[in-house]
């Protein structure tokens, strides 16, 4: 069961990952939005169910905002179909029917409220969190600093000066790093424009303009983003990066982010792809296609 976002295009390599998930013998998706894992990273049985969003709740939730502060959220719209059910709603009515001898009540989950109380109840730090419908919002403890203290040997923050690695790209190739846009939510994309830069669509690589310069590239042209994997469709875009980077957007672009990670934290490397930018001419995709399509070998039955 996928829930919450878009599992295959947060994945590098996105071949590899639509191999593997094609692997599983059923996928259900729980899904506030269509997203390319309804397409491409599906397994070989495939359920889509429409859920609510968490603005379109029928009960309150809880979330932690940006200042630190654990609050009720009532919502602030109506959701397209009042029958909607919510994540939970579906959780625990496949639980309640699969897992019905055993020692939950899942019929209790339905209600956010008793969710909360568990919570309360097994999670250390978030007690307060049971009188949260009470309105008493509060914030988890060691999140905020009141006094210069830390959970160090002597009690300060310990600062080191790490040397930075020479990052500079290879002649002829750029330094790709991949971000979100303002209409996204983590994977999950709500509008293609992108109010923050001034991008009315979702595949364009965003370049210096001194680096368009040096490749010839006029604003808007359309170019192959290649990788050591694969190569993307995009169009360029002037941006104040600086020169030798460029940048696309997450998820699409990790068609070409390598399934590397780094040795300490494991982290894919999303933010530092070596790539070669070169200019996309029509007439020549059509050759390509043709050659391709006059070595498919053709069936006589």
């Amino acid at each position: 069961m996928l829930v919450g976002g878009n599992l295959y295009a947060a994945n590098p390599d996105l071949k590899w990952a639509a191999a593997a998930l094609g692997q599983i013998e059923f996928t259900a998706f729980l899904s506030t939005t269509l997203n390319l894992g309804h397409l491409f990273g599906h397994g070989r049985n495939t359920l889509i169910l429409p859920v609510r969003a968490r603005d379109e709740e029928k009960q309150h939730t809880s979330q932690e905002s940006m200042f630190n502060y654990v609050r009720l959220s009532a919502g602030g719209q109506a959701a397209p179909d009042q029958t909607l059910p919510s994540e939970s709603e579906i959780f625990t009515s496949v639980a309640q029917e699969l897992l019905c001898d055993g020692p939950v009540d899942w019929t209790k989950l339905t209600d956010h409220k008793q969710i909360r109380q568990y919570i309360a109840q097994t999670v250390p730090g978030l007690h307060p969190v049971a009188d949260l419908d009470n309105g008493r919002e509060f914030t988890i403890p060691g999140r905020i600093r009141h006094e210069p203290r830390f959970g160090t040997e002597n009690g300060k923050a310990n600062l080191a000066v790490v040397e930075p690695p020479d990052c500079r790209p290879a002649a002829g190739h750029f330094n790709l790093l991949t971000l979100r846009s303002e209409g996204q939510f983590n994977t999950i994309v709500y509008e293609e424009e992108d109010l923050y830069r001034g991008v009315k669509h979702r595949y364009v690589v965003l370049m210096n303009p001194a680096d368009q310069r040096v490749l010839g590239l006029d604003e808007g042209a359309w170019v192959w983003v290649e990788s050591e994997i694969g190569r993307m469709k995009a169009q360029v875009a002037a941006s104040p990066i600086r020169q030798g980077n460029v940048a696309m957007y997450y998820p699409e672009a990790n068609a070409i982010v390598p399934a590397r990670v780094d040795p300490a934290s494991r982290t894919p490397v999303f933010k530092r792809v070596s790539v070669k930018i070169r200019a996309w001419e029509p007439e020549a995709e059509k050759e390509t296609k043709a050659a391709k399509h006059s070595q498919t070998p053709v069936r006589n039955d």
